[in-house]
């Protein structure tokens, strides 16, 4: 495959070398940065298809790398930190990461998770029917990617842009979490079907008027139906 950039982050040298040495071997071309400041500027100097960011640094943590990144860009962030508790994946997630990795963690697994973000990723502008869908209020840009609803631009997080995406696209389908993690984020969360119904919550929030769209279908999933109700 053509060599595509990958920047990690961590603090800790072992580790860096040792998402290095793994992913190297499947053609990626890995680049370094020993702290968020260094990440910063090696961003802003590159493109890069994925970053890994460790989330404990000195002096700029991970989060904070996370907002300057996503002032200005979409790429696919994969979190890297020592704690698994649910406030911290909601906060990451309101900031736009795409995924997390619980240390210790395999990098077996990472590597499955970047592919899978990094396959959607690069066929996020290949939409083939419309470049734009308007239901009533609601209105989708897909060549932008961006979410109007009343006229009103929505901050929506990358992961909630795909949700969102991914149910106009299959209206009136009901999807179970176990098929929507499959298909939104790529891979089996084993154990995580929380992440489901915490992204629905926060979509359903921006959609303000329009948030009955995303019908649960109790003890099955979520549809999305114009008029629906929760």
């Amino acid at each position: 495959m053509a060599a595509t950039r990958i920047l990690i982050v961590d603090d800790d040298k072992r580790i860096r070398e040792m998402i290095k040495e793994y992913i190297s071997t499947e053609g990626y071309q890995v680049e370094e940065a020993a702290s968020g400041i260094e990440a910063l500027n090696h961003f802003k100097q590159k493109e890069y298809a994925l970053i890994v960011l460790d989330v404990m640094m000195p002096k700029m943590d991970g989060w904070s790398v996370c907002r300057e990144i996503r002032k200005i860009s979409a790429v696919p962030i994969i979190m890297l930190t020592a704690r698994g508790e649910e406030y911290d994946k909601l906060f990451g997630f309101e900031l736009g990461v795409d995924d997390y990795m619980i240390k210790p963690f395999s990098p077996k697994e990472l590597l499955a998770r970047m592919k899978a973000i990094i396959r959607r990723s690069s066929t996020k502008g290949e939409q083939k029917n419309k470049d734009r869908l308007i239901i009533e209020g609601l209105e989708i840009d897909f060549n932008s990617r961006n979410v109007y609803v009343n006229g009103v631009l929505k901050m929506l997080t990358p992961k909630e842009y795909e949700l969102l995406s991914f149910f106009v696209q299959n209206q009136n389908h009901v999807f179970t979490r176990e098929q929507l993690l499959d298909s939104v984020w790529g891979y089996d969360f084993i154990g995580e079907d929380r992440t489901v119904d915490t992204h629905i919550k926060m979509l359903r929030e921006n959609l303000e008027a329009y948030r009955n769209y995303i019908v649960t279908v109790w003890g099955v999933g979520y549809k999305f139906q114009t008029g629906g109700k929760k």
